[in-house]
């Protein structure tokens, strides 16, 4: 783990009775995944997997937004294929994790946040959640998140989302099958099912966990390399270029038509 006290800390790692507890703290750019952001995500959750004193995960976040995607701001200035091939690592790690992940957001999640929503194993989404597959209307597609939230989800639904790049509120989110169960009281919600896990058999989480997971990796399996080109390729396009711009410059793109 790097230094958890430094300037340049961007998540929060704790262990309290077998649960880490994992915090995004980047909340001057909204939680985006960037690159150190990603690398130190990725370092606690290689903590947490490799600590027998732990048995299960919580993601969490600081601030009004649980994950706003990417980081435009770096995605603006080229260089996508390796900084995809991160995010699809992540993912793919929280997804073969040997313990489970418990997601628990009360804020706002877009684009590849959502990502990070279906790579874990129980969501939990507090009254303040809202949620959009916003890349459609950046010129960009939700290409490697579609590994983790497809699966996930009702199939119109993922049409109307993933298409219309709309927000839709919590509720929706668990009645589409994205989250588990909004919840009106995250704290009270979250402990609650920390608890249940902390009352379970070690090995019963971790041989449990893959027969859930299956699906999902064999998605991976398939398709991650092709789905990272894609992702890659849309963020060097000159439509994203203008999408992207247009969202940093709080403007309406080029291509809106209307």
């Amino acid at each position: 783990m790097p230094d958890e006290t430094g300037p340049d800390q961007l998540v929060q790692y704790s262990v309290d009775r077998g649960i880490a507890r994992i915090a995004l703290d980047s909340p001057r750019n909204r939680n985006a995944l960037s690159a150190a952001l990603v690398e130190q995500l990725t370092a606690a959750l290689v903590t947490a997997g490799g600590d027998n004193a732990v048995r299960a995960v919580e993601l969490t976040h600081t601030g009004s937004t649980f994950c706003a995607g990417a980081d435009l701001s770096e995605a603006s200035q080229g260089g996508m294929k390796t900084g995809a091939e991160r995010v699809m690592s992540l993912l793919k790690l929280i997804v073969t994790l040997p313990k489970p992940v418990v997601g628990s957001i009360d804020g706002h999640v877009r684009a590849g946040g959502l990502g990070l929503v279906g790579a874990c194993d129980i969501v939990l989404a507090g009254p303040k959640s809202t949620f959009a597959f916003t890349e459609v209307k950046l010129g960009l597609a939700a290409a490697m998140i579609s590994l983790t939230t497809l699966p996930k989800m009702e199939p119109r639904a993922a049409s109307r989302y993933y298409l219309t790049g709309e927000k839709f509120d919590a509720a929706t989110a668990a009645e589409i099958g994205l989250i588990t169960e909004a919840v009106d009281d995250i704290d009270t919600a979250t402990l609650a099912v920390l608890d249940e896990l902390r009352a379970a058999s070690p090995q019963g989480l971790r041989e449990t966990k893959p027969l859930l997971t299956a699906q999902i990796l064999d998605g991976f399996d398939a398709r991650a390399e092709a789905l990272a080109e894609l992702s890659a390729r849309l963020f060097g396009s000159a439509e994203a270029a203008e999408g992207m711009a247009a969202f940093l410059e709080k403007r309406r793109p080029s291509f809106a038509a209307g």
